[in-house]
């Protein structure tokens, strides 16, 4: 699984890898966690907001940072 976190870098950005990563590992998920910087690379996915989590291609979450919780559920609607 191919996880993009799309932002500049900002704690919020931060944290949102964390929890992906953490929540990732308590699923044992073997995901590919790569921050995503590259400004067109964002408008080609369609991020307009940040921080945005970017599962396999897909916008699944923007502009806020999710809890553990949450970020399980996404990522179990998406296996």
């Amino acid at each position: 699984m191919k996880i993009y976190i799309a932002g500049q870098g900002c704690p919020r950005c931060k944290e949102t890898e964390n929890i992906v990563r953490k929540a990732c590992e308590e699923m044992k998920i073997n995901a590919e966690v790569e921050q995503l910087y590259d400004v067109k690379k964002m408008a080609e996915f369609g991020v307009t907001i940040t921080p945005a989590v970017i599962i396999e291609n897909k916008i699944v979450l923007s502009g806020r940072v999710p809890d553990i919780e949450e970020m399980k559920k996404i990522l179990k609607e998406m296996k």
